[in-house]
């Protein structure tokens, strides 16, 4: 009777925030809590964990500045984790309430690429209300510490309908072990 108490008062608090239909890790049409003022990072950069001769060289922490439809400036920055088993996990500069923790999978393309296949889930109103789908094929730089790609997310309802379709990209830098 309490965790169904506990579990209906959450569901209220949820729907009295007043949140639209937004992806959990990549819709730049999500509103930041407060505005995003980067603090310079004084990450370590470079130091490629490795000298492989091909993409798997992405496998390790990244920190990722995405922008979409021509943009300049990022709309959100995030760290990704890049694993050998093939999939990756990232936390990016979204509300917490809209999801802001993705996951997903990759594979090396070719010599200097690989392919990212990226899900999450939509809320409304603090309710899920659909998922979205990222894919991005990136480019690995030789030395391993830098890479840059193209994305598009798709967004849709239960239903199977088109809420979004967002074309972007990707810009990262190594943070070192």
């Amino acid at each position: 009777m309490k965790t169904m108490f506990i579990g209906s008062a959450m569901a209220a608090a949820l729907s009295l925030t007043g949140m639209a239909a937004h992806a959990s890790c990549s819709d730049p049409r999500v509103a930041q809590q407060a505005p995003l003022e980067m603090v310079p990072l004084s990450l370590p950069q470079g130091v490629s964990p490795n000298s492989r001769p091909d993409a798997d060289r992405i496998v390790g922490t990244w920190h990722v500045a995405y922008t979409f439809d021509g943009a300049t400036s990022p709309y959100a920055h995030a760290f990704i984790q890049w694993h050998s088993d093939r999939t990756e996990w990232e936390n990016i500069t979204n509300p917490v309430l809209g999801g802001n923790i993705c996951m997903g999978s990759w594979k090396t393309v070719d010599e200097w690429h690989v392919f990212r296949n990226h899900v999450g889930w939509l809320f409304t109103d603090g309710i899920i209300s659909g998922y979205f789908n990222e894919t991005e094929t990136d480019e690995v730089s030789a030395n391993g510490n830098y890479y840059h790609g193209l994305n598009e997310t798709i967004g849709r309802n239960f239903a199977g309908e088109v809420l979004f379709d967002i074309k972007g990209t990707a810009e990262a830098t190594r943070i070192a072990p």
